[in-house]
């Protein structure tokens, strides 16, 4: 890749985690809250298509 050995990214790589050690955590954080959010979604549209027989606010037509 870009005429780039294993060896060659991943010292690329280290020295990319260690001038940004301090963001790693925000990092995180944001990409867990962004996977949970999507979870939920997906979730809710699943459930939003199901319904629930004894609900009294479902119309049947």
């Amino acid at each position: 890749m870009f005429g780039l050995s294993l060896g060659h990214m991943l010292i690329i790589l280290v020295i990319v985690l260690l001038l940004n050690a301090k963001r790693l955590p925000e990092l995180g954080s944001a990409l867990g809250k962004g996977m949970h959010a999507f979870k939920k979604g997906i979730e809710g549209k699943s459930h939003e298509n199901e319904k629930d027989p004894n609900d009294p606010d479902s119309k049947d037509t």
